[in-house]
């Protein structure tokens, strides 16, 4: 042994319980914990960069030392009898940037880093491989990171005497034993945590093992491959004669070996039926074979000629040799095959089934493919084929429903009606078919006396023409029985409208009427087809798609599913089409054979009650629309949300926030104003959360007083002041009909894109001199600004008629320009249905009329005359009656919007419908007298 220099290193403390060796390449976790490694590397490079032209860190070395071990001396001696550690639990753990000599192991490694691994999130990994052995005299901790002044201690190399190869000798034949077990353990059944080895590693690890020549070098590998405890390693670090380290290797070494022979199911082979009869006596003798070094030579490229294959035979389904795990795997097919028996699948799933379970049990469960098709099985185990929930169809279900949905959602009559229609024909099938059954179980009585007549005429020479034709009359008569059975189709509906409406909740409140089970799938932002039809069995993680993971959760056939943001899909790009895919899923003649990639099975979905939600029609493909049923769900009225509020949202909000009905006490003024002039929107969404506001105000308005002890000074009734004090000031102010007119001013009607609030909108119109140009302000949309030009080359053409000119061939617009502009010019203002409003204030301008403040109308206009319809009624009515207009002019062909109006609305409001712009003229100014009025006549022909 040469005794070399010393230095002054680097240091980094190692991690708890590890321990680095000469000539292994271990990796450093460095995280914010450890700033002294990040230190240590900053000066490493340093020193590189000034050492060498390249700045190559691996030329700097630096001490890697392990924490000492309280049985162990600073040398390696054990100080414990018999490694007893019970003490070592109650030793803290020491911070390894302060660790200090008495913390630190007296032996280490002189190493060398090879690489730094960084992982982008503020951590890296230190690589470092060490290089030879050092003893630590003393530990600086002068600076950001510590230094320690060692000694080295390289091997002495120089001759090998008999006793070191012999001992040579057996440390390469038991690591060779070693690697050929690990790599057997990989083929056999093993019990516990034995580790198997593959083959490549396997042979390079024996190469390896083979051509090394240094038996100190060696050693230190194989102790860090060989499973052993922190202080083993600890004192193959501080060994420095070679033969004493060799020596414990090899201890090590045989401990490990005989500890996995004794762990190994050697009975899984001769347990297995195999085409020839093997004594399991011999069996073992043979394995000892491979496992017990013979003549110095290990076998490692199999087992010996006798043993049979190695491989597990087809029939293998886990180990059979005893233990407590042996039975596990076949318990769990036979639980698995019992859950697919009760699954009371289809003919076409048994039939699957049938042929993947032995697929199965043919896998070796170690293999990836048993765990594909085990997880494809308990798939199907889990999809109700048949399971379904028991509708509550009596006497009563029309007005329980009905009673279910009122107190659920107050308005909605399209929706409840249809809902009720499905009640409705589902109770008059199911009597049919109890009416069918009945008649079946009768005929099916009567079979039985048939049977013996059957085998009579079967036995007769000459068969019996009466007794032939009466079976086949029955059983003719069996075929138009089953025919006769009524098949339920769930409706498929789409629920259309504005956020806030109630169409989720109405979904869940339909489920709660059919009695059935509810799941809601979302599908807002799915690009991928495979999300809604599933992955195809040969993708690695591949899963079903979102209807069968629905139809898994819910377990019955017949749930209502509830599609909700079907608008929000995804349309084709390169992960497929989703909308596409939905074609299938909603179509009421093909869901009953929907097909999922991944089970590849058709599935009956035709039981499924399919509710979608859509805040707009215009992204939904028209193929997909076609398919469902549309009820469109416009925004609730003022008074709608008055009765919303009291009826539900103010209890629900008040037992919220602790407050009891006496508490607080919302009058229907405060109600309104909080509808009108804090929220704008189709729903009840922010309405509920401003009532949420004023609620939590008075809760602590109550606690102060309550805690004051002077209770009586609460007040429990809110006021209009309340508002301002709990919600600020007013968000939204309504525009309100004016008290006066004047000529060239006309009030239109428009309905928000959010929904449900309509409103009015002051169409003005001026004139100056000029040469003929129009100006628009106002913000105004392509076709706005369409229907003026539209309305201005109707008045020019018929200004003669209107006494507007002189002469027919007279222009109005000679020496004149005109400015139209629409209020509140920061918002965008479009749509066809101003094209009235704007030829009324043309005529109104240029005749010098005044148009009554009170009326409003809506209507689009052609160049013949004639008023077309319109969308929105219903919201601009709402609106033009809350802005206080009296009279509202509407197109004739809107007539059936009006019947859907709120009963207050066509009380409120004068309709009055118009066909032609002359009729609209008489009605806005019934006492004017126009020259080409008598031309027109008050009925236009569609001839």
């Amino acid at each position: 042994m040469a005794r070399s220099q010393t230095a002054t290193l680097p240091l980094i403390a190692l991690p708890r319980n590890s321990v680095l060796l000469p000539g292994v390449v271990q990796r450093i976790p460095v995280s914010s914990t450890r700033p002294d490694i990040a230190s240590l590397l900053a000066a490493v490079y340093t020193r590189a960069a000034s050492k060498t032209p390249n700045g190559r860190i691996d030329t700097v070395p630096i001490a890697c030392v392990p924490f000492s071990s309280q049985i162990l001396g600073p040398n390696g001696q054990l100080l414990i009898k018999n490694g007893d550690r019970s003490q070592e639990k109650d030793r803290p753990d020491a911070d390894p940037t302060k660790a200090t000599k008495a913390d630190l192991f007296g032996w280490g490694v002189a190493a060398k880093i090879t690489g730094v691994e960084g992982r982008g999130t503020g951590e890296f990994t230190l690589l470092v491989e060490g290089v030879g052995r050092v003893r630590v005299d003393k530990v600086f901790s002068d600076k950001d990171y510590p230094e320690a002044k060692v000694v080295f201690y390289p091997d002495d190399v120089t001759h090998l005497d008999p006793t070191l190869q012999e001992l040579f000798q057996h440390l390469k034949l038991l690591s060779r034993e070693l690697v050929a077990i690990l790599r057997l353990s990989a083929i056999l059944p093993r019990s516990g945590s034995t580790p198997g080895l593959s083959p490549l590693l396997a042979r390079r690890l024996d190469l390896f093992i083979t051509k090394h020549t240094q038996p100190g070098a060696l050693a230190d590998f194989m102790a860090n491959i060989v499973e052993c405890s922190h202080e083993e390693k600890l004192q193959v670090l501080a060994l420095l004669d070679v033969k004493e380290r060799v020596a414990k290797v090899i201890e090590l070494l045989d401990r490990q070996v005989g500890n996995i022979k004794n762990s190994m199911k050697i009975t899984t082979i001769t347990a297995t039926t195999l085409p020839f009869a093997i004594d399991p006596d011999s069996t073992k003798n043979e394995i000892e074979k491979i496992w017990k070094p013979s003549q110095g030579k290990v076998p490692l490229k199999g087992p010996a000629p006798g043993v049979g294959m190695p491989f597990p035979p087809p029939g293998f389904m886990g180990g059979s040799g005893g233990g407590a795990d042996e039975d596990q795997e076949p318990n769990e097919i036979e639980e698995l095959q019992k859950r697919l028996d009760a699954a009371k699948l289809t003919p076409e799933a048994a039939k699957v089934v049938v042929r993947e379970m032995k697929r199965l049990k043919k896998i070796h469960p170690a293999q990836a493919e048993y765990a594909v098709t085990r997880t494809y099985l308990e798939t199907l185990a889990d999809i109700p084929w048949s399971t379904t929930t028991n509708d509550r169809i009596d006497a009563s279900t029309l007005t329980v429903a009905r009673k279910q949905l009122n107190d659920d959602h107050y308005g909605l009559e399209k929706v409840k009606k249809r809902l009720l229609e499905y009640l409705a024909v589902l109770r008059l099938k199911q009597s049919i078919n109890d009416d069918v059954d009945a008649q079946i179980k009768q005929a099916e009585q009567e079979l039985p006396a048939s049977e013996p007549a059957k085998e009579d005429a079967a036995r007769a020479e000459t068969p019996d023409p009466s007794v032939e034709e009466k079976l086949r009359a029955n059983s003719a008569k069996m075929e138009v029985l089953q025919s006769k059975r009524m098949v339920d189709r769930s409706p498929i509906l789409l629920l259309v409208g504005p956020p806030g409406v109630g169409k989720t909740s109405l979904a869940r409140s339909v489920a709660t009427a059919l009695g059935r089970k509810f799941h809601r799938i979302s599908l807002g932002g799915v690009r991928d087809e495979a999300e809604i039809r599933g992955h195809r069995r040969t993708y690695v993680a591949a899963m079903p798609g979102l209807i069968v993971q629905g139809l898994k959760k819910v377990g019955v056939a017949n749930p209502v599913f509830l599609l909700d943001e079907i608008d929000k899909v995804g349309g084709s790009n390169f992960h497929g089409d989703p909308s596409a895919a939905m074609l299938e899923v909603l179509d009421p003649e093909q869901n009953h054979t929907f097909t999922d990639h991944y089970i590849n099975i058709p599935i009956d979905l035709s039981k499924v009650t399919f509710i979608a939600t859509a805040n707009s029609l215009d992204t939904i493909p028209p193929p997909l629309l076609d398919r469902m049923e549309t009820i469109y769900i416009p925004g609730y009225t003022t008074l709608e949300k008055r009765h919303i509020a009291t009826q539900h949202l103010i209890p629900k909000q008040r037992r919220v926030n602790g407050l009891s009905e006496d508490q607080v006490v919302f009058s229907e003024e405060v109600v309104s104003k909080i509808i009108e002039s804090y929220t704008r929107e189709a729903g009840v969404r922010n309405l509920e959360r401003e009532i949420s506001s004023v609620l939590r105000g008075k809760a602590v308005e109550f606690a102060d007083a309550k805690d004051s002890g002077h209770p009586e000074k609460y007040e429990p009734r809110l006021t209009l002041d309340d508002l301002e004090k709990f919600l600020g000031i007013e968000k939204f102010e309504e525009e309100i009909a004016e008290k006066t007119s004047r000529p060239g001013i006309v009030t239109g009607l428009v309905a928000y894109s959010s929904g449900g609030n309509g409103s009015i909108l002051f169409i003005e119109v001026a004139d100056m001199p000029g040469n003929g140009a129009v100006q628009l302000t106002g913000k105004l949309g392509d076709v706005l600004k369409e229907s003026v030009e539209v309305a201005l080359t109707w008045v020019k053409a018929h200004a003669f008629e209107l006494g507007l000119t002189q002469s027919p061939g007279e222009n109005i617009m000679k020496d004149r320009s005109i400015h139209v502009h629409c209020p509140s010019g920061s918002i965008p203002k479009d749509g066809p249905s101003s094209g009235i409003s704007q030829a009324i204030a043309l005529i109104s301008l240029f005749s010098g009329r005044a148009v009554p403040p009170t009326m409003a109308m809506t209507g689009e206009i052609s160049l013949r005359g004639r008023v077309t319809a319109v969308g929105g009624i219903k919201e601009k009515l709402i609106g033009a009656l809350r802005a206080g207009v009296k009279t509202v002019l509407l197109p004739a062909q809107n007539k059936k919007d009006v019947k859907d109006l709120p009963r207050e609305v066509r009380k409120g409001l004068e309709i009055i419908h118009v066909g032609h712009i002359w009729e609209a003229i008489r009605h806005v100014w019934p006492e004017g007298h126009w020259p080409g009025e008598d031309e027109v006549p008050a009925v236009q022909s569609r001839l």
